[in-house]
């Protein structure tokens, strides 16, 4: 007897309990009895009657997220793999419906993303695809809560992740990015090297400039030298011949002077003499002599040049007869 009673109270106790359940945040529970839908209870410590209602599945309303890899051809006949993350949630007033009406929404989530995915792709080229994802993404959003309104479904957002070609059209890309960058550093450096072309020519130009400017001043000082040497051997009696011909040798000396100073020059000189010397200014004072002469007489003679004056001569034909005039 008393065990049958202990097993009695157990039995109690185990459906006394049975009857509590606890729901979680942000959860929902379906409660049915005898198969059919009784109640949804919400998060905390619930009670339902035990062995005629069970609890029949639970929701989560938590925003969940649904990762789907589609493989689709661009409109220039290009094969991507696209990677679209959806995120939705189950919406709190209408947890029956997404409960009995859909029974797979991961599957019919995949679905409408594959569906839309590949109606708008195939419009775009490759890098239109990649430029204008946020407009696939859009539409994908719009066609999903259209259709998962109904059951109970929010989509939050929709999210094109990732957008993979065929390794052969990314290499492709590569080359084509690397050839344009090439080109761009190309031109860089012509322009570069155009600069640098211009700066030294100007900087030639310059330095031309500024070596003639100082060879100007170089031979204006030699000839105010020239001019003051000539003035000061003219107030010693020698006249201007002689004191151009004796700079002349003086600045031929010189030179040589200057040559043999230099150690390291490779210039030969031939066999010379005094009397070279000597020689060479007397042909210079005598030709010095014979042109201030030649100048003189060509002052003196003046050649008179009469002008020719043009003899007219007219010619009168003579008048020719008058032919006589006969009376009929």
């Amino acid at each position: 007897m008393d065990i049958s009673l202990t097993i009695i109270l157990v039995f109690g106790l185990f459906i006394f309990l049975s009857s509590f359940f606890t729901v979680k945040q942000q959860t929902a529970v379906i409660i049915e009895r005898f198969g059919k839908f009784l109640s949804v209870r919400n998060s905390g410590l619930q009670l339902k009657i035990p062995l005629i209602d069970r609890i029949a599945g639970r929701v989560n309303l938590k925003i969940q997220q649904l990762d789907v890899i589609i493989e689709t051809k661009t409109k220039d006949n290009v094969f991507v793999k696209m990677k679209v993350s959806v995120q939705f949630k189950v919406i709190q007033d209408k947890v029956y419906d997404a409960f009995y009406k859909l029974e797979y929404p991961h599957d019919q989530i995949t679905a409408y993303v594959f569906d839309v995915v590949r109606a708008e792709v195939p419009k775009l080229k490759l890098d239109d695809v990649f430029e204008r994802k946020d407009d696939i993404a859009i539409a994908v959003k719009r066609e999903l809560n259209e259709a998962m309104t109904t059951y109970g479904y929010d989509i939050i957002n929709t999210l094109v992740t990732d957008i993979d070609p065929d390794i052969q059209v990314k290499n492709a890309m590569n080359r084509i990015n690397a050839a344009d960058r090439e080109k761009t550093a190309a031109e860089f450096e012509g322009e570069s090297t155009r600069i640098r072309i211009v700066a030294k020519a100007k900087a030639e130009a310059e330095s031309k400039r500024l070596q003639g400017q100082g060879i100007a001043d170089q031979r204006r000082e030699i000839a105010r030298g020239l001019v003051e040497s000539v003035e000061v051997l003219n107030n010693v009696g020698i006249n201007s011949q002689e004191a151009s011909a004796l700079i002349v040798v003086t600045q031929h000396y010189d030179t040589l002077q200057a040559i043999g100073a230099d150690a390291n020059s490779n210039l030969i000189l031939l066999p010379n003499s005094p009397q070279a010397g000597s020689d060479m200014l007397n042909n210079m004072v005598a030709s010095f002599t014979a042109s201030n002469q030649m100048g003189e007489l060509m002052k003196k003679t003046n050649k008179k040049v009469k002008p020719k004056t043009e003899e007219h001569s007219s010619y009168q034909a003579p008048e020719a007869p008058e032919e006589p005039q006969t009376e009929v």
